[in-house]
C-alpha cells in the first residue's frame, strides 16, 4: 500500500497501442491496456506514472481523454491518486472463481503469495450466527481461528471463522502456514459445498486498522457455511475483504 509521503518511482507506459480505426473510445482502448499491465504485473505496485499532460502527449490523445481512462481504473481500484505523488498503481486485485475453494487456495494457484497472521485461536463460544450455521445451541464452545490474510505483503482480508471443536486437530503454527480447506481435507473431511452471502460495507474501526484502510473504506463481507460428503456443517466463516483489492468472478446460464 502506497501512502502519502512515500518515495516511489516513476514506471514507463510501454505497450499501450491506440487504434483511431476501432469503434471502442480511445479512453476505453487505454483503461484496458492499463488494467493488462497491471494485472499481469508488468506494472508494478507502488509505480507512479507521468503526469496526465505528459502522458496524454505520450499517446497522442486529448487530456479529458486521458482523464476519463484514469479515472476508470481509479474506479476500479488500479490506481489511486495521492497528494503530492499523482497517480500511483495500486496492487493486483484478487480475483476468485466462484468454487468451492479457500482464499489460500486461490492465491496459490495464480502464483500469488499468501501469508497468514493467526490473531485469534482456541476455544470460544459461538455467536448467534455461528451457533445457526453449525446447528449448535448459541453459547456452545466451538475453535474459533482469526487470521489476518496478505497477499503479496499487502493486507487483503480479515477472517473469523468457528468449527466444531471434535471435527479435526488443528494448532496456530499450521494454521499459519496453510490454508483452512487444506488442512480440513488433509485430516479426512470431504468438502462438498457451500452457502455463502456476499455484502458490503463500511470497515468498522479495528478492521480498518489492521487492513490499513482509512475508516469507513468499502469492505465486501462473505458469510460462508461449507458442508462435508455426509451434510455435516463443517465451519462458518464471516470474513471481510477490501473491496478494492477483491472481487468474485462467476459464470450465469441462461435458463
Amino acid at each position: 500500500m502506497v501512502l502519502a509521503g512515500e518515495r516511489t518511482e516513476k514506471v514507463p507506459l510501454d505497450g499501450v497501442a491506440i487504434d483511431r480505426d476501432s469503434p471502442m473510445p480511445l479512453y476505453f482502448q487505454i483503461a484496458q491496456q492499463l488494467e493488462q499491465a497491471i494485472t499481469s504485473g508488468a506494472l508494478p505496485a507502488g509505480g507512479r506514472l507521468d503526469n496526465e499532460i505528459e502522458l496524454a502527449d505520450q499517446l497522442a490523445v486529448s487530456r479529458p481523454t486521458l482523464r476519463k481512462a484514469i479515472e476508470t481504473l481509479v474506479r476500479q481500484g488500479l490506481l489511486v491518486r495521492r497528494r503530492g505523488l499523482g497517480t500511483v498503481v495500486m496492487a493486483r486485485p484478487v480475483r476468485r472463481p466462484l468454487a468451492l475453494t479457500s482464499l489460500f487456495d486461490d492465491l496459490t494457484s495464480t502464483g500469488r503469495a499468501p501469508t497468514t497472521e493467526v490473531l485469534e485461536f482456541g476455544l470460544g463460544p459461538a455467536d448467534h450466527d455461528a451457533a445457526a450455521a453449525l446447528g449448535v445451541p448459541e453459547g456452545t464452545e466451538v475453535t474459533v481461528v482469526e487470521r489476518l490474510r496478505r497477499a503479496d505483503g499487502e493486507p487483503l482480508a480479515l477472517m473469523r471463522n468457528y468449527l466444531p471443536p471434535a471435527l479435526v486437530s488443528v494448532d496456530r503454527e499450521s494454521l499459519g502456514a496453510y490454508g483452512l480447506y487444506q488442512l480440513l481435507r488433509r485430516q479426512g473431511v470431504t468438502l462438498h459445498l457451500a452457502n455463502q452471502q456476499v455484502s458490503a460495507r463500511p470497515a468498522r474501526p479495528r478492521e480498518a486498522r489492521l487492513l490499513g484502510v482509512p475508516r469507513n473504506a468499502t469492505v465486501l463481507t462473505i458469510a460462508r457455511t461449507t458442508y462435508d460428503s455426509a451434510g455435516r456443517a463443517v465451519e462458518y466463516g464471516a470474513h471481510c475483504y477490501l473491496a478494492a483489492r477483491y472481487s468474485v468472478e462467476m459464470t450465469l446460464v441462461a435458463r
